[in-house]
């Protein structure tokens, strides 16, 4: 009355690779749990991380059971995971906190106003070589073929020129 089962062969070897990956779970998953935890120092993110990580290795353990070092690949892929989601993060921080500059419009105006003042006291040269390499972004040798002068005389020129603006600045702030 008992009949035999007879099982396939492939699914005795699908038996046994997902016995393998269950023991390869039971050996790496507190240790990874606890390493993932140091890194992120949260612990469902921690906990989190893990179960994505083996849910990854468990999807390829035909390719990963054979590899020389699953722990290797399994470790990679928590890290990855680990990336993926910080730079993920970050981008959301920006976009909720917004880091670009305020628009504070009467802050802009005295800034101007006080850069517009600094430069009108340096001399000409000093102040065109300014305007040209800080708020322009020339290089010193297009400045210099501007203003009909060598690069290395915009380069004295500017560092002059800065340096009066720091003074100047310095005595404001006091």
């Amino acid at each position: 009355m008992t009949e035999r089962i007879i099982v396939p062969d492939a699914a005795l070897d699908e038996l046994e690779a997902s016995r393998s990956f269950e023991a390869f779970y039971e050996a790496e998953a507190r240790i990874l749990f606890r390493r993932l935890w140091l890194v992120t120092g949260n612990r469902a993110e921690a906990e989190e991380l893990m179960q994505d990580a083996f849910l990854k290795v468990w999807e390829r353990w035909d390719r990963v059971g054979g590899m020389d070092d699953p722990l290797a690949y399994l470790y990679r892929t928590a890290m990855n995971l680990f990336r993926k989601r910080y730079r993920r993060a970050m981008l959301a921080v920006r976009r909720t906190v917004g880091l670009a500059p305020s628009n504070d419009d009467f802050s802009d105006a005295e800034d101007r106003q006080v850069v517009r003042h600094v430069l009108a006291m340096l001399p000409p040269r000093q102040r065109a070589a300014l305007v040209l390499t800080e708020m322009l972004g020339f290089t010193s040798k297009e400045a210099g073929d501007a203003l009909g002068v060598t690069d290395s005389t915009i380069r004295s020129l500017t560092r002059h020129g800065r340096d009066a603006f720091r003074t100047v600045m310095e005595v404001d702030d006091a």
